[in-house]
């Protein structure tokens, strides 16, 4: 880097040092916000009793993989729930051991608090690079990602309902959303870029899906760097917990019914609107069309909008909307990826009132808990009225009509180019009068 560029680099990280110390009004008022937040979460957690269900089972699956016990044969908490991830995931646990459980719950709660800014950031760093559309979207970058921006929208993110659920169950959602988003906003001929994403699949196989968007919009080499990251996750299994790495990838991966009821309202899945629909717990070959359709149909329009529009951020976000509706089961945790969404949405709404309206709506249904409000006491999820299914499944509704959103938004010709748009890359273009001409037009 030239000492011109350096120069230049410096008046974006000063708000960030004067922020914290000499804070100013703005500062002040988004601490004292963050503060009262984290006080209305612990006095939640405090009066409620919350059992951390998740992060008891990944303790038992440290405690397993680390004493080359049963990995798929224990069963933990009221629930009875068993080990669903890869043994790679099992030897990520081991540190879990470490700590008392309680202990260990306080620091799940902690960890992921201090991961929900490193989202927002990765989101705003996505949307702002390619969603701002004009060429001073740098400076709408710096503007969105001050101490007080981030402070004051990290004490409202916690309370939306995937979030707020993570922290309950003391889920990994944020921590992998963070890794995949940070590897996918890495440009494109970066070093070992994909790589993060393998390991993520290597955790939960649902990150595969990226590898898969990587390979349609011809970033061939990164897709397959992603498989090389996976195919590492399960040689380390097999080295270290062979046993459990056969039962896991003959047998145990394919049994979703081990996972949960796919019909319960916790199930914000295509799957799981179809089953309440259809009032059976087994959509069978309805669901199964639907799934093939939906995710080809989701596939297509994140290479859509990445080939005609030029916005990576917008085809990882269907790409990663895809996988939360194809999914056997997408607990309401699972979508946490409405982080990047609003931000995206935010980054578009420039004064527009239909825009903020659009951005209001889609904030309330991720914060409105609608399908909690429903009765789901025993069967009582399959016995829902029409107008109640859409309280039920509003998160694979909204994914819906997002996809058909941004399909239309994205049709004809490109705006550009298409050797300009086919290769746009995630991260802030550099200075340069095609880059600027190409993000003039991409809003348009």
């Amino acid at each position: 880097m030239s000492a011109a560029e350096g120069t230049r680099s410096l008046p974006h990280r000063r708000p960030w040092t004067r922020h914290l110390t000499n804070p100013d009004k703005k500062t002040v008022a988004a601490a004292v916000l963050l503060v009262v937040s984290l006080a209305g979460l612990a006095a939640v957690f405090r009066l409620v009793s919350l059992s951390m269900s998740d992060i008891v089972v990944y303790r038992a699956e440290g405690e397993a993989a680390a004493a080359g016990g049963d990995l798929y044969g224990f069963t933990v908490t009221e629930w009875n729930l068993p080990a669903t991830y890869p043994p790679f995931a099992a030897l990520l646990f081991i540190p879990t051991t470490w700590l008392p459980l309680g202990a260990l719950k306080v620091a799940s709660v902690l960890v992921n608090v201090a991961l929900v800014p490193v989202l927002l950031h990765l989101s705003y760093k996505a949307a702002y690079a390619t969603g701002a559309g004009e060429p001073r979207g740098a400076s709408r970058l710096r503007r969105a990602r001050t101490v007080p921006v981030v402070i004051a929208a990290t004490a409202f993110a916690i309370w939306l309902e995937p979030l707020f659920q993570t922290l309950v169950f003391g889920q990994i959602n944020i921590a992998l959303t963070c890794l995949v988003l940070w590897d996918l906003s890495r440009p494109d001929g970066a070093r070992l870029k994909g790589f993060a994403v393998g390991i993520a699949t290597g955790v939960k196989l649902t990150p595969a899906v990226f590898a898969v968007y990587l390979l349609i919009t011809g970033r061939v080499r990164a897709a397959f760097t992603a498989l090389a990251g996976f195919a590492l996750s399960v040689l380390l299994g097999v080295l270290v917990l062979p046993g459990a790495s056969v039962e896991f990838w003959t047998a145990r991966m394919f049994e979703t019914g081990r996972v949960g009821k796919a019909w319960i309202v916790d199930n914000q899945s295509l799957q799981g609107l179809l089953a309440r629909c259809l009032h059976t717990g087994e959509p069978g070959l309805v669901w199964a069309g639907a799934a093939l359709l939906t995710g080809m149909a989701g596939l297509l329009v994140a290479r859509q909008v990445y080939l005609r529009r030029g916005l990576d951020s917008w085809g990882v976000l269907c790409t990663a909307v895809t996988a939360l509706l194809v999914s056997p089961i997408s607990w309401s945790h699972h979508w946490v990826w409405c982080v990047p969404l609003l931000v995206a949405l935010g980054a578009h709404v420039r004064g527009v009132r239909w825009r903020r309206a659009l951005l209001a709506v889609v904030a309330v249904a991720f914060t409105a808990r609608t399908m909690w409000v429903l009765p789901h006491q025993g069967d009582l999820d399959l016995r829902y009225s029409w107008w109640q299914q859409p309280l039920a499944a509003p998160y694979p509704v909204l994914g819906l009509a997002m996809l058909a959103a941004v399909a239309w938004w994205s049709r004809g010709r490109p705006a550009a180019p298409p050797s300009l748009l086919a290769r746009r890359p995630f991260p802030l273009p550099r200075s340069g009068r095609q880059d600027r001409e190409l993000s003039a037009r991409a809003d348009h």
